[in-house]
């Protein structure tokens, strides 16, 4: 499983995915998980699985909903986010992918 988490700049999200892999190794889920800026999401969109979106680039929702409409994207829940909970968000990333 692949996801993309997109933000302002890329680096507000690097906790965040050492949480996430943190959490899959506790679970035992195989997954690569990247974090890039807005702006270059055309580079790693098409080999992700799922793309989240950090609260801070909500606005950009339905523009990359529209540019990929066949994967899951959705916007990271706020207080996950804040509280850097990388169980919760894959939890979700993966409860996106089983839908």
């Amino acid at each position: 499983m692949n996801i993309l988490l997109v933000c302002a700049a890329g680096m507000s999200t690097s906790l965040l995915v050492n949480r996430m892999n943190e959490a899959a190794s506790k679970k035992g889920v195989s997954v690569h998980i990247e974090a890039h800026p807005v702006g270059s999401v055309t580079s790693y969109a098409e080999q992700s699985d799922v793309i989240l979106l950090g609260p801070q680039v909500r606005y950009e929702l339905k523009k990359i909903q529209g540019m990929y409409p066949d994967k899951p994207v959705e916007v990271i829940n706020m207080q996950d986010y804040g509280m850097m909970n990388g169980q919760k968000v894959l939890d979700h990333a993966i409860e996106l992918l089983n839908k």
